[in-house]
């Protein structure tokens, strides 16, 4: 799974944190401290996916 966990994440995080700039943008957050907030919480977001992702992934 240690392998898997960076690869997983490689693309969860990024997602999320996309997803997370968007909705800070829809809200009508456009400022940097709010965008990088925002980007922070779907990194953090991603990062705990990817951890579940990957230990399901490495009992399969």
């Amino acid at each position: 799974m240690s392998r898997l966990f960076p690869l997983v994440f490689s693309i969860a995080g990024v997602t999320c944190a996309g997803i997370a700039m968007v909705i800070a943008l829809v809200l009508g957050q456009d400022t940097v401290p709010q965008l990088l907030s925002w980007i922070a919480g779907g990194t953090l977001a991603g990062l705990g996916a990817s951890w579940v992702i990957a230990r399901k992934l490495a009992e399969a």
